[in-house]
């Protein structure tokens, strides 16, 4: 396929008013859960935490945009959940409508969270955040 030069950028030879495709938002929230779960066996099975932490680019301070003392980074959180049901708004009733799932559908979902603080206050950075910022998600 034929290239131009743009801007200095080699790039294919398109229409004026093709557009660049990129990824749906589906697909964009399944690349992030695999990069969460990659990102949270190797911290696991890490022998040296700090150093992946710093591998990884989490910053051990976040400036506080409030105005106050500048965060420190004091734990690194890890929440598992199972999901075991699923309810939802009833079509003429205040109940939810209630479904239980066997135990093969069973869903465990571990998130990982920085907590940050300073004297003035706590913030705690969701990993799906961190790692979408970092991946342009």
């Amino acid at each position: 396929m034929p290239h131009d030069i743009i801007n200095g950028h080699i790039g294919h030879n398109h229409a004026a008013d093709h557009l660049h495709s990129h990824m749906e938002p589906e697909d964009e929230a399944a690349d992030l859960q695999v990069l969460c779960g990659q990102f949270i066996e190797g911290f696991k099975e890490a022998r040296d935490k700090a150093a992946y932490l710093k591998i990884a680019g989490v910053p051990l301070e976040r400036h506080d945009p409030s105005g106050g003392p500048d965060l420190k980074l004091v734990d690194v959180a890890l929440k598992t959940e199972w999901q075991v049901g699923t309810a939802s708004p009833s079509f003429g009733s205040r109940e939810l409508s209630y479904l239980a799932f066997p135990g093969e559908m069973i869903i465990e979902r571990t998130n990982m969270a920085f907590v940050y603080v300073s004297s003035a206050r706590r913030e705690d950075l969701d990993l799906r955040a961190f790692l979408a910022d970092r991946a342009g998600l």
